[in-house]
């Protein structure tokens, strides 16, 4: 071997430990919201005696036994840590005493809500509510295990460079105990400023704890899930779109994600450190109901898992329940319950969120190779 082909041999070598060795973008993910994103607190908060997500058919496909996931496998929080190569998110609620948090904490519940539940109480809703641990719970929980973390705002702000804030999704929850009540499109609109006003004030909150890399969820067109449908089906033909959702109701969404926006812009300006990131899951979960079939999506907009019906979702048969059972192949359906998508479905959303086009501004590059 020629000196020079040493030589070569040596840059390639420095090169590539290099690269090899580099950090990637974030080291840990601290997560918060409702059941798109519970990887185990409803679970373990004991909010309810015998909750179906805690057997199978839950978690069949990835872990092969229920995890708290409401979904038959992983969710877009499991498919980001792994796109940026790390572990699992554990939820908060299964810390032990001085446990060491290295990659993140996740504090979702599902069923939570943005505003507190002293606002559903007060307007008799509250006996429906799943969970009382809403979003300032979840904040709570933050900032006490932050005192483990780190002690002085350098040591706090050093820490937090590297990690990824995942603020939802959350506030559908808000939306979704008043509908299935009752409440009116009409009498929700004049909700969503309060609903977006919390998840920004969140976001400022985190902002002030040390957060400087946020991903800030919109909802998800609830026009074309099962239970909308299923609740809200018609006979009038007007009222569903080209793809067979209900329009008002993905109105809904739309005005709520425009309302957000707004708010995430302000915080932008008011906060120029940071990167303050939408992620568009409408934009995303409209691609499998436009396109399905070209994403692998054979299921339409029936659930994979559930007691029969038009869209296979009966509310006295829910998925989990006596009477129901799930299809076959979940990774050919979008939706898996009929309120939650499946993980071939997450995984889809998520790609889209970590390699574009559906955040904005952009995640960093989950490959340390790309650019080169």
């Amino acid at each position: 071997m020629t000196l020079t082909m040493r030589f070569l041999l040596l840059l390639a070598v420095c090169f590539f430990w290099t690269v090899s060795t580099s950090h990637v973008p974030y080291d840990s993910i601290f997560s918060f919201g409702d059941s798109l994103a519970d990887t185990g607190n409803f679970l373990l908060s004991g909010a309810l005696a015998f909750p179906v997500i805690g057997n199978l058919p839950y978690g069949e496909t990835f872990f092969g036994h229920a995890t708290g996931r409401c979904s038959d496998g992983r969710l877009v929080i499991d498919f980001i840590a792994e796109a940026y190569g790390l572990q699992f998110v554990p939820p908060y609620l299964a810390l032990t005493e001085g446990q060491k948090v290295q990659h993140g904490v996740n504090f979702a519940v599902a069923g939570a809500t943005a505003l507190d539940s002293k606002f559903f109480y007060d307007k008799n809703i509250g006996n429906f509510l799943w969970t009382n641990d809403s979003l300032s719970i979840q904040l709570g929980w933050f900032k006490k295990l932050k005192s483990t973390l780190c002690t002085t705002k350098q040591d706090c702000d050093n820490y937090f460079k590297g990690s990824l804030f995942l603020m939802g999704e959350i506030g559908g929850n808000d939306y979704n105990y008043p509908f299935f009540l009752g409440s009116t499109i009409t009498e929700l609109k004049a909700v969503v400023p309060l609903v977006v006003e919390t998840i920004a004030a969140a976001t400022s909150m985190l902002i002030e704890e040390g957060a400087v890399e946020l991903v800030v969820p919109g909802n998800f067109p609830i026009g074309c899930s099962a239970v909308y449908l299923t609740l809200f089906q018609t006979p009038n033909k007007a009222a569903y779109d080209q793809n067979g959702c209900l329009k008002a109701y993905n109105a809904f969404s739309k005005y709520h994600n425009a309302q957000l926006k707004l708010a995430l812009e302000k915080l932008r300006k008011k906060y120029p450190h940071t990167r303050i990131i939408y992620a568009d899951y409408y934009g995303a979960a409209k691609q499998l109901v436009h396109l399905p079939k070209h994403h692998g999506f054979y299921g339409g907009l029936k659930a994979c898992c559930g007691g029969g019906g038009p869209y296979n979702f009966n509310n006295s048969a829910r998925c989990g329940h006596t009477g129901s059972k799930p299809c076959m192949d979940p990774s050919t359906y979008a939706n898996w319950d009929g309120v939650h998508l499946t993980e071939a479905a997450y995984r889809y959303i998520a790609t889209g969120l970590t390699k574009g086009p559906f955040t904005s501004p952009p995640l960093k590059s989950s490959s340390m190779f790309d650019g080169l």
